[in-house]
C-alpha cells in the first residue's frame, strides 16, 4: 500500500484536516480544510491554510482534489484559498443541491450564491470512484446528519466526517435542516459493515484538558465501543436516544458564517459597493 495520510488539528474548531498522499505518485488531496476566523472580529486568516499548503509544497506533492464532506455548521473551509494556491479539483457529495435549496434563500443570497452546485468542480454521486495518484476512493453517500453528506472509501481507510466521532462521544446530530436520525443509522450501518481492521479518520474531537484528541479510530473499535450506536443498537433506540441528545443541545458557535461561505467554497462572496465584504445575519430564524 503506498498511501500517507498526514493530520493536521485546529484547535479552535477541535477540526482534523487530512492530506491523503500516493507516495509512489506523489499526488495528494486535501480533505475538509479549514479557514481561521475570528468572529468576535469578524477577520479571518490563513495561517492554518499556509502550513497545509507549506507541507505540500515542502513534500513535491501536487494536488489533485479538495474535498469536502458535507457542508460544516462549525468552521470555515478553506477551499476556495487551496484552490488558488495548490490547484485541485473542489468537490462534494451531490446532496449538496438539497443544501444549497434550503439554505440560499434563507440568506437571501439567490444572486450570489448558485443552487445547481456549479460553484464546486465536481459533485459526486454516491458509488462513484476517482483517482488520487493510482489509490482508488470511493465515495459513500452517508447523509443523516446534513443531506450532503459522504464518506471516503479510500484503501483501508474511510474518512467519515461528522457521521460519526470517537467511540466515547458518539453521532453526529440530527437536528440541522435536512437531517433525519434514521437516515444517519442506516449511514452508519452502512460503514459498519467495511473490514473491523479498516482505518475510520474523524472529522473532529474535544478531548479534556491535557488529553491529545483522537483523529483516528478503526470500524471494529467503533462496533464495539461507540456510545450512541454500536453493533447491538437498535434503530428504535438509537433514534430515542439521538434526539434526547439533541434537544440539549446549542446551536454551532459559527453556524451561519460557517454555512454561507461554505456554500460558496470558504469564500465570502463579492464586495459591496463600498469595497467591504459582509455576512448575513437572519434574525430569529434558527
Amino acid at each position: 500500500m503506498t498511501m500517507q495520510v498526514k493530520t493536521f488539528f485546529d484547535e479552535q474548531t477541535s477540526t482534523f484536516t487530512y492530506v491523503v498522499i500516493d507516495v509512489a505518485t506523489k499526488r495528494c488531496a486535501v480533505i475538509d480544510s479549514v479557514l481561521d476566523y475570528d468572529q468576535d472580529a469578524a477577520k479571518f486568516s490563513t495561517e492554518g491554510l499556509d502550513k497545509v499548503i507549506a507541507f505540500i509544497n515542502n513534500a513535491g506533492l501536487t494536488n489533485e482534489w479538495i474535498l469536502e464532506t458535507h457542508i460544516h455548521a462549525d468552521h470555515i473551509t478553506g477551499a476556495f484559498y487551496l484552490k488558488q494556491h495548490i490547484g485541485g479539483k473542489t468537490a462534494i457529495d451531490t446532496g449538496i443541491k438539497q443544501v444549497l435549496a434550503m439554505w440560499v434563500p434563507l440568506f437571501n443570497l439567490t444572486n450570489e450564491i448558485p443552487i445547481s452546485g456549479e460553484q464546486f468542480d465536481h459533485l459526486f454521486a454516491d458509488g462513484d470512484q476517482f483517482k488520487i495518484g493510482n489509490l482508488t476512493a470511493e465515495v459513500l453517500h452517508t447523509p443523516g446528519h446534513t443531506p450532503a453528506c459522504s464518506t471516503y472509501h479510500i484503501e483501508n481507510a474511510v474518512f467519515v466526517g461528522d457521521t460519526v466521532f470517537a467511540p466515547e462521544l458518539g453521532t453526529a446530530r440530527v437536528d440541522f435542516p435536512g437531517g433525519d436520525a434514521q437516515d444517519l443509522y442506516n449511514s452508519i450501518q452502512r460503514i459498519y459493515t467495511l473490514p473491523d481492521e479498516t482505518l475510520m479518520y474523524l472529522c473532529h474531537d474535544y478531548p479534556p484538558e491535557g488529553q491529545e484528541p483522537t483523529s483516528q479510530t478503526t470500524i471494529g473499535q467503533q462496533k464495539s465501543n461507540n456510545k450512541m450506536l454500536n453493533q447491538h443498537t437498535t434503530l428504535t433506540e438509537y433514534v430515542t436516544a439521538r434526539v434526547a441528545r439533541d434537544k440539549t443541545l446549542g446551536v454551532p458557535k459559527l453556524i451561519l458564517p460557517s454555512i454561507q461561505t461554505n456554500m460558496r467554497l470558504g469564500s465570502f462572496g463579492p464586495k459591496a459597493a463600498n469595497g467591504i465584504q459582509y455576512i448575513h445575519i437572519p434574525i430569529n430564524t434558527l
